[in-house]
């Protein structure tokens, strides 16, 4: 019996992680104030009475759909920081990671969840706790690369303010103004702007 039970249990988190990943891309596509239980539903091959059984609403669905997204994004900055890898490299990883030059469909969906940060407590809570945790851990590959005299920074915690704000501009422009700049200039700028508060070459970050 005890067997058969974790058998069970174990096939509804699989079915909830698929839900949780359909709902992640439904909502990047429609907008979370426009993504409704039977899209999701659709989306995932289901019905949309299964969808309820995991979350009892909607509000439900969308607030754990972007907590998962910021699950995820934290479990890739975790892989780059518990490398091995020396400050300048981790800086990199973290750049290319974090810059809207990736993945679009992530962007999109963090923009929109921003905005209805401004209406949604447990959203806002969601968005700031990924926001600090980055900013956080690019402070801290900062301080390490300012220690080993990789980096010329005297302010870690302010220059990864600015870049990360230089970022999450260039996603918006990006995101929302189809064709203003493209991903190769924005690639540039973000390698010029980290460059410039950290006495470093454009180059060296490429």
């Amino acid at each position: 019996m005890g067997y058969r039970n974790a058998v069970t249990r174990r096939a509804a988190e699989i079915r909830l992680d698929a839900l949780l990943r359909t709902a992640c891309e439904v909502i990047a596509e429609r907008g979370l104030a426009n993504t409704r239980t039977a899209d999701v539903a659709e989306a995932a091959g289901v019905s949309q009475a299964l969808v309820f059984y995991h979350f009892a609403t909607k509000d439900r669905l969308l607030a754990q759909a972007f907590a998962y997204a910021v699950e995820q994004d934290l479990a890739r900055l975790d892989a780059v920081l518990r490398s091995s890898a020396p400050p300048l490299a981790k800086l990199r990883r973290m750049l290319r990671l974090y810059a809207p030059t990736g993945r679009a469909t992530s962007w999109s969906m963090w923009i929109d969840g921003w905005a209805e940060s401004l209406r949604t407590p447990e959203l806002e809570k969601l968005s700031r706790r990924l926001d600090l945790r980055w900013r956080q851990d690019l402070a801290a590959v900062i301080t390490a690369g300012v220690a080993e005299g990789t980096f010329d920074c005297p302010d870690p915690a302010g220059a990864a303010w600015r870049i990360s704000a230089v970022m999450d501009g260039l996603a918006v422009q990006l995101a929302v103004h189809e064709r203003v700049i493209t991903r190769r200039q924005i690639a540039e700028w973000i390698r010029l702007v980290a460059a410039r508060e950290l006495g470093l070459e454009p180059s060296q970050l490429d």
